[in-house]
């Protein structure tokens, strides 16, 4: 196959600097499957566990609209933080070094051509500078799949939150976590299928298997609408 370099020249906003930089947006597309479960980019793609990030280049951070941030990314927002090639790409090596308290729990990208081969691939789905028609979209979560008739059930948020002792025991409410993943304000659906991909034995984690194998599926539910709505 052939191999497409795209070279973009970006100003940086951070601090007047210029930036040239390379990636190949075809191996982009493929090293961004890792973060495919929380974050969709393309035609139709919407906010799930993560913002959408179409048109993200040149983007004031926390500003997706209808999304809901944590503490960590408002206060980067008052304090006038924009995605530009150099803040993103600081931010995918390790998050947490960028925007402190974030409930992203991804530990980030350390390979620099793995990073410009990601934000080559996104880069086609912002507008400017640039004008390249957006691609297929690309798709949630899809390490594993849940019944319709279980994704429909409508769990209790209360219920819920007499269930999470167990859960906020490690993974903490407040979205803050020193490497456990947060799991506030998760969209249900993704909390649902997270859970059953580990009471399946999908996710190879010994202890969420054998907590979600202790749960029937309405007290999934039930949690999912409780972490769902924690803000």
């Amino acid at each position: 196959m052939r191999r497409h370099l795209l070279l973009v020249a970006f100003l940086s906003a951070a601090d007047g600097g210029f930036a040239e930089v390379g990636g190949d947006p075809e191996r982009g597309e493929k090293v961004f499957g890792q973060c495919s479960s929380c974050h969709q980019v393309g035609q139709g793609a919407v906010d799930r566990i993560g913002p959408q990030l179409n048109h993200i280049f040149d983007r004031a951070a926390g500003a997706a609209e209808g999304f809901r941030y944590s503490a960590g990314f408002e206060r980067a927002a008052a304090g006038g933080l924009v995605w530009t090639y150099d803040t993103l790409d600081r931010f995918i090596e390790n998050p947490r070094t960028l925007v402190s308290n974030t409930r992203m729990s991804f530990r980030g990208i350390s390979d620099q051509q793995d990073r410009d081969d990601v934000l080559a691939y996104l880069r086609q789905f912002s507008a400017s500078p640039a004008n390249i028609p957006e691609a297929a979209p690309t798709a949630a979560a899809v390490d594993h799949s849940v019944a319709p008739e279980v994704l429909a059930i409508v769990g209790d948020p209360a219920y819920g939150e007499y269930l999470s002792g167990e859960c906020t025991s490690c993974h903490q409410a407040s979205g803050v976590g020193g490497g456990i993943p947060s799991i506030t304000n998760w969209p249900a659906d993704d909390f649902v299928v997270a859970m059953h991909a580990y009471k399946d034995g999908v996710r190879a984690h010994p202890v969420m298997q054998m907590m979600a194998g202790r749960l029937s599926n309405e007290e999934i539910a039930a949690l999912a609408a409780y972490f769902e709505s924690i803000q």
